[in-house]
C-alpha cells in the first residue's frame, strides 16, 4: 500500500491494518442508522418497495440500491471505514433530501488490486465530504424524507457504485436458533414483505404494539405489518379459521378479516380479504389479499393488522428468527 503523504495516509494506513483486505471483504457492514441495529429494509408502501431490483418508473426499471429503513433526523454511521468523497445529488432538484456522499475503501488509485467496498450513501447530510472515517463514526444525519414524499417508509438510500446487492453486507450473521423457536415463528405473511417489517410511524401514528392509540388515551393491541394494497396475503400458521372479522363496523373498503386459532396460537388479520371464512388452512398458503388501504387513509404505511386474541404481543412470533 504505497503512503507518499503524511497524517491523512498514515491514518488510513491504520485504518488498513486494523481491517485487512480478507477481512473487509467477508465481514458484514456496521449499522447505518441509529434505532436499526440490524440494518432492516423497506418494505412496500405506496411508493414502491426498498428491496434490490424493486420495480421502479411503472416496471420499465430496477430498483439499483437497497433502501435501509431510518427516521427523519436520526444520526447516520459508517458501514466500514474507508474515503468521503462528495456531495452526491440523487435527485438532482435541490429538494430537502438531495444531499449524499461516497464511501470508498481502500483508496482505488493507490490500491487497484485490492478487493474492497465502494457505496453511495443518500437522502442523508454527512458532517463532512472529504477525507477518512472509521467504520461507526458517525457520519451525519437522515434528511427528512416525510417533506417530499408524505408516508413513505423513511429511509436512507444505499447504492453499490457497481450496481450489485449490498443486501448480505447489510444483513448481519444471525447464529441458529434450537430447532423448536425456528418452528415456532410465523410465515411471512404478505407478498414482498419477507421478514414481516412492522410499520413505522407515520401522520397516522406508529405500527408497533403499544404505540399511542385515541390521542394517548389508548394503546394498540396489536403490530401494523407492512403490505402493498393489492398484495397477496399468507397463513402465518395451520389452523381453522373463522369470520368475518370487522375492525371498523362502517363497511369501508377495508372493513375485513378473519381469525386463525391454530394449537398455539389464535390471531385475527384485519384490513384482508380471504379466500374463505371457515375451514382449515396451512401455514404459509395462500389467505387473501390486501384491501385498498390508501383509499381510506391516504398517505398511510398500507399494512395487515395482526392482533392476537387474547391481545398479547405477537411481534416475537412475526420476527421470524431474526437477531435481537
Amino acid at each position: 500500500f504505497p503512503c507518499f503523504s503524511s497524517l491523512p495516509c498514515a491514518v488510513f494506513t491504520e485504518q488498513l491494518d486494523a481491517h485487512p483486505p480478507h477481512q473487509q471483504q467477508h465481514r458484514h457492514w456496521a449499522p447505518i442508522c441509529s434505532g436499526n441495529p440490524t440494518n432492516r429494509i423497506r418494505g412496500c408502501d405506496r411508493y414502491g418497495c426498498g428491496n434490490f431490483g424493486a420495480d421502479r418508473h411503472s416496471g420499465k426499471g430496477k430498483h439499483a440500491g437497497v433502501d435501509v429503513i431510518c427516521s427523519d433526523g436520526a444520526t447516520v454511521y459508517a458501514p466500514f471505514s474507508g474515503q468521503l468523497s462528495g456531495p452526491i445529488r440523487f435527485f438532482h432538484n435541490g429538494n430537502a433530501i438531495d444531499d449524499g456522499m461516497q464511501l470508498v475503501f481502500p483508496d482505488p488509485v493507490s490500491s487497484p488490486s485490492l478487493p474492497g467496498y465502494c457505496v453511495k450513501l443518500v437522502c442523508i447530510h454527512p458532517i463532512r465530504y472529504h477525507g477518512q472515517i472509521r467504520r461507526g463514526q458517525r457520519l451525519g444525519k437522515m434528511l427528512p424524507m416525510q417533506k417530499v414524499f408524505p408516508g413513505i417508509i423513511s429511509h436512507i438510500h444505499v447504492e453499490n457504485c457497481d450496481h450489485s446487492d449490498p443486501t448480505h453486507l447489510l444483513t448481519p450473521d444471525v447464529p441458529p436458533l434450537p430447532q423448536r423457536a425456528q418452528d415456532g415463528r410465523w410465515a411471512a405473511v404478505c407478498a414482498g414483505n419477507p421478514t414481516n417489517e412492522i410499520r413505522g410511524c407515520d401522520k397516522y401514528g406508529c405500527g408497533y404494539y403499544g404505540a399511542p392509540r385515541r390521542d394517548g388515551k389508548g394503546k394498540h393491541r396489536a403490530v401494523d405489518v407492512i403490505c402493498a394494497d393489492g398484495a397477496t396475503v399468507y397463513a402465518p400458521f395451520s389452523g381453522q379459521l373463522s369470520g368475518p372479522v370487522k375492525f371498523f363496523h362502517n363497511g369501508n373498503a377495508i372493513d375485513d378479516g378473519v381469525q386463525i386459532r391454530g394449537p398455539e396460537f389464535c390471531v385475527k388479520l384485519l384490513c384482508i380479504h380471504p379466500i374463505r371464512y371457515s375451514g382449515q388452512i396451512s401455514k404459509g398458503q395462500v389467505l387473501g389479499r390486501m384491501l385498498p388501504m390508501q383509499r381510506v387513509f391516504p398517505g398511510i404505511t398500507s399494512h395487515i393488522h395482526v392482533e392476537n386474541c387474547d391481545h398479547s404481543d405477537p411481534t416475537s412470533n412475526l420476527e421470524r428468527g431474526k437477531g435481537q
